[in-house]
């Protein structure tokens, strides 16, 4: 992997980076601000192979997203190059009636910077645009809301964003490292089954300063300053144009 490419990517310029909290909080957003979420692949009919050197190759060479596999396996990399002792560990992602979904349903990362720990995500779509301090019971606000962390259960942790009065449950894991090759089976799934919400339709997003933008098979939706506008796609042509437009993504041609 060239880092110095890598981290061009993600709109990094200086290369002399200490490993410290200020620096794992800035390579996070930098990440959340040049590097799409998008299940593309998917719908081309492209294999996702679990392999960190696939992973470099379509998110630094092609200017590519990916979705959590590809995003946090290929940033638990660069974390660990540049001293940040990191570990994937296995989430199981909040479907909204209590339950969740099965293990290695998503890759996330835990990393210590001195003496404390963080939970890192750049490959959960409209999720927090800094690390989480890996801290029970504790509000923590960044630009995309307030979150916490908590027990869940005797062997699980909960994280949590905070929506109106209530805190609505995005995912929850375990403080287990595990190795790339063990989410196979999910990734696999996740390509393949009707039953996976990736299969159900194409989805690009992409964190902005001030909002997020997002294109689907039937909408481009832009939230800037609070102000949301949506744009219908009726198309495969429009969706393309605005792939290319929004995101820097060439879609296939339309049959």
């Amino acid at each position: 992997m060239d880092t110095e490419k890598y981290l061009r990517r993600i709109g990094v310029e200086n290369f002399d980076i200490p490993a410290n909290a200020q620096s794992l909080k800035f390579l996070q957003h930098r990440h959340l601000l040049n590097v799409p979420f998008e299940n593309l692949d998917i719908h081309w009919k492209r294999p996702i192979l679990l392999d960190t050197n696939s992973f470099y190759q379509k998110i630094a060479e092609e200017k590519r997203g990916g979705f959590c596999y590809e995003l946090n396996g290929l940033f638990s990399e660069l974390l660990n190059e540049f001293g940040f002792p990191s570990r994937m560990v296995s989430a199981r992602v909040g479907t909204g009636n209590g339950n969740f979904g099965a293990e290695y349903d998503h890759l996330a990362i835990l990393t210590k910077i001195d003496g404390e720990e963080f939970l890192v995500d750049v490959g959960f779509g409209d999720f927090t645009a800094e690390p989480l301090k890996f801290a029970l019971d504790v509000e923590q606000t960044d630009k995309n809301g307030v979150f916490l962390i908590r027990k869940h259960g005797d062997e699980y942790f909960e994280v949590v964003k905070e929506s109106g009065d209530e805190w609505k449950s995005e995912y929850i894991f375990k403080n287990s490292a595990r190795d790339l090759a063990e989410f196979a089976e999910m990734c696999e799934f996740h390509q393949t089954s009707p039953e996976s919400h990736f299969t159900q339709g194409k989805v690009c997003s992409l964190m902005l300063e001030n909002g997020r933008k997002t294109l689907t098979d039937k909408k481009f939706i832009e939230t800037k300053d609070g102000e949301k506008s949506e744009t219908e796609i009726n198309s495969e042509d429009e969706f393309n144009a605005h792939l290319a437009r929004e995101f820097g993504i060439q879609g296939t041609p339309s049959s």
